[in-house]
């Protein structure tokens, strides 16, 4: 740093130099953003990179509109009377200290509780005390520490799309220059003498030079920021050769018109910034059109409970929707323990909200009839009926899915094929056009720079980094078409590294539809028939649901007390009623029952009343989807019933297959944790809530949906009960994508290999290697592409 570098933001200080803490700044801005820096110790702020931050703007007034309540809601995606979160767009995010800071609001202010950075995105979603500091008060501490975000209401109304047309605008530049120069180049490639070399010759190379500056200084600057960046934090990134290559060509052809040695290379320099970037423009747009997270998302299997007034006695009538078919207006029903998908109005029962889905925050809430309800809540007690005030959007439940709150970091042992190849790729180019350019000053001087820009442009790596991308994001999307829902592209590379199956039973290989239920005990009366049908009514677990269907219709009750107690059963009391429906043990029964199929029992007023007894029926196709995956992984099998069912698994089930029983939630937790201290990589199937513990420790946990909102964090990804049969197919296609993105980078390496060669003997051309470079790009993309999707049709033809 010298004495007159601003130390916050690196400009140069002129002749406005500031003084403090024997530190330089250009101006009063910089020196408050850093005097805010070290009276909150994040000095170390500075440690990540010299001179990381951006110039305060003058922004005194420039936010008053956002006191306006009807203005700031648009920016405000929850608002629980206490807390809100905003996601805001910072265009200045560009490098490792800046998340740094921007993940580290709390230290500024207290008020903001969690502030979690999207880099790719540009954005930054925060958390923050509505009632200790407002959205105008975030907005404005941003832009005081350099960070100004842009905000455009319209942007916000249309699902937050900031357009960049930056890359536009640059391509467009360095398509005119190139076109001109190439134009101004003609008499050169005619070798034209007499008239030309005369008088204009001159004048030609200076305006070649002159249209060559935009394209340099500006069409070119994203690829000379990336690198300095990269080499300043010590890191060899991709765009090095690529900026060393610009760079090297625009010295070289300058030199060349100041001492009239020749004409230059700013044809080839020109032409070559426009091909990077008409290269890069195409797989933009390339990679918008495979489009994978909207068609996931759109796909997103949560269904919900509608509720009609169907006939004219005006009794109520449920059904089961998927939710984008949800509409402002309609009344739906929330059990316990499902997610509130969309902004409602309570209208029956009593809600405690578990909102630390959304603010990671695990103090529930109250509300009464007539409050406001966000998505991404969970109701904890009994059912609700709520009216829909908003309709889904699918992107915040996939946002609420991937919340950081609830991520474990599951692939920390996992080595990502594309990292481990790009780390050395760089290096390695280097050393190649270090080696061939000195061969060259000794063999024929005059290609020696040729062979230097041709070797760096040729071998750029992009083709590397798009493969796995484009080949993973493909497969999320055919994989949500057939009703596999997964988290992120990373599950699917870990998916293909599994060698151990774990299965939950009920609700996982056992399905509830069209299963006979017979009750044995008791008669119930009236009264414990009703309190039974709606205790049953509130909650989600696949066993309740299935014996709510077959009750008979009585009035709706709303309970005084719902207690559901995973693994075990749910209490529930209305007026001088009481009820217990679960285990024997958890009832109270202490006369066991010997049967081989699974039993819920039930007991009132502290009286055991009797059971009922469902007899298993497995999904189909079981045996051939277990006869399949016993060739390849070892199977296990966790249920919490007891042995009763033990001799029908194990006709149905291949040999070797493990099969514990009386297992509860933290049981099947450790079981798995054993499995993965003898060096295994580990998938669970459960049914949702009940197997949460066991599938956030899996490698890989998949919740089975059988048409209900159980909603949960902890799982990787979501596969319609109706696809249980695809389980084979699915872990055999993602190891088949590996092999595409494994051979895509073969390919790469060959033409790579083969272009080296051209390149390093003198007999390719900076333009021609800047022509070939993007159309490798957009080959692999191709090649994985059709490669992709030819499997992926494979499992639409089943």
């Amino acid at each position: 740093m010298t004495e007159s570098t601003c130390f916050h933001c690196g400009n140069d200080c002129g002749t406005t130099t500031i003084n403090f803490d024997n530190k330089t700044f250009c101006c009063n801005g910089c020196k408050t953003v850093y005097e805010i820096f070290s009276t909150n110790d994040l000095s170390c702020y500075y440690d990540l990179q010299s001179s990381p931050g951006a110039v305060p703007e003058e922004i005194k007034g420039k936010y008053d509109y956002l006191d306006t309540p009807s203005i700031a809601e648009k920016l405000i995606e929850f608002d629980d009377g206490n807390t809100q979160i905003t996601t805001l767009y910072i265009p200045h995010i560009h490098c490792s200290s800046c998340i740094w800071v921007l993940e580290n609001l709390n230290k500024l202010q207290s008020a903001i509780t969690v502030s979690q950075v999207n880099f790719p995105k540009k954005n930054v979603r925060i958390t923050y005390h509505s009632d200790r500091i407002s959205l105008k008060e975030i907005v404005l501490l941003l832009g005081t520490i350099g960070y100004e975000p842009y905000i455009s209401l319209n942007d916000y109304s249309s699902s937050q799309k900031q357009i960049n047309r930056s890359l536009i605008y640059k391509l467009g530049i360095a398509g005119f220059a190139f076109g001109n120069v190439m134009f101004l180049s003609f008499p050169e490639y005619f070798e034209v003498s007499e008239y030309w070399l005369e008088k204009y010759k001159h004048v030609f190379r200076w305006l070649m030079f002159a249209f060559s500056l935009p394209v340099v200084f500006y069409a070119a600057q994203d690829y000379f920021i990336s690198a300095y960046k990269g080499l300043r934090s010590k890191i060899l990134n991709i765009d090095v050769p690529i900026a060393l290559g610009i760079l090297v060509l625009f010295l070289r052809s300058t030199a060349e018109i100041i001492f009239d040695w020749g004409t230059g290379f700013f044809d080839s320099l020109t032409g070559l910034v426009f091909f990077l970037l008409l290269g890069k423009f195409f797989q933009q747009k390339t990679y918008s059109f495979l489009s994978f997270e909207r068609d996931y998302k759109s796909y997103f299997p949560i269904a919900v409970t509608r509720i009609n007034n169907a006939d004219e006695s005006n009794e109520q009538k449920e059904e089961t929707v998927q939710i984008y078919d949800i509409k402002k207006g309609d009344r739906i029903l929330i059990r316990n323990k499902e997610l509130i998908p969309v902004d409602c109005i309570l209208i029956n029962g009593n809600a405690e909200i578990d909102y630390s889905f959304v603010t990671g925050e695990s103090e529930s809430v109250t509300k009464q009839s007539g409050d406001k309800l966000f998505a991404g809540g969970r109701q904890l007690h009994n059912a609700i009926e709520v009216e829909v005030i908003k309709s889904v959007e699918q992107s915040y439940l996939t946002q609420l899915w991937s919340n950081d709150v609830f991520k474990r970091d599951k692939s920390a042992s996992f080595t990502n094929l594309t990292d481990t190849i790009s780390k050395y790729f760089t290096i390695a180019i280097l050393c190649v056009a270090v080696i061939a350019t000195t061969y060259w000053l000794f063999a024929d001087i005059s290609k020696a720079m040729q062979v230097f820009t041709a070797v760096l442009i040729i071998a750029c790596p992009c083709a590397l980094a798009l493969a796995r991308p484009f080949a993973l994001g493909n497969m999320l999307r055919i994989f949500g078409k057939n009703k596999f829902y997964i988290k992120n592209a990373d599950v699917i590379e870990r998916l293909a590294s599994i060698d151990t199956m774990i299965f939950d039973k009920t609700g996982t290989i056992t399905t509830n539809t069209g299963s006979e239920i017979k009750y044995e005990g008791m008669v119930l009366t009236t009264e414990e028939e009703s309190l039974l049908k709606n205790t049953l009514r509130a909650s989600s677990h696949p066993l309740s649901r299935a014996l709510y269907d077959v009750l008979a219709e009585h009035d709706i009750l709303t309970l005084d007390e719902y207690q559901e107690s995973i693994g075990k059963g749910i209490e529930a009391k209305s007026m001088d009623n009481s009820i217990k429906i679960g285990s024997s043990i958890f009832v109270g029964n202490t006369d066991p029952l010997q049967t081989q199929n699974t039993a819920v029992h039930i007991s009132t007023n502290n009286q055991y009343k009797g059971h009922y007894i469902f007899c298993n029926k497995y999904r189909n196709g079981i045996q051939k989807v277990f006869d399949q995956l016993s060739r390849n992984y070892q199977l296990a099998i966790l249920s919490g019933d007891n042995e009763g069912e033990k001799k029908n698994l194990e006709s149905l089930l291949p040999k070797g297959t493990a099969l514990s029983f009386h297992q509860k939630p933290d049981d099947k937790l450790k079981y798995i944790q054993s499995i993965q201290e003898q060096q295994k990589k580990v998938i669970m199937l459960g049914d949702g809530l009940n197997d949460a513990g066991a599938l956030a420790q899996s490698d890989v946990g998949i919740a089975i949906s059988e048409n209900v909102n159980v909603f949960s964090p902890a799982c990787d990804a979501i596969l319609d009960a109706s696809q249980f049969e695809m389980i084979p197919d699915f872990l055999k296609i993602s190891k088949r994508t590996i092999k595409i993105i494994k051979s895509s980078f073969i390919l790469s390496f060959l033409y790579n290999i083969i272009g080296l060669y051209f390149a390093v003997t003198g007999q390719l051309s900076p333009i021609v290697a800047a022509i070939l470079m993007p159309l490798s790009s957009i080959s692999i993309v191709a090649f994985v592409t059709i490669l992709t999707n030819w499997h992926g049709n494979k499992i639409r033809e089943k």
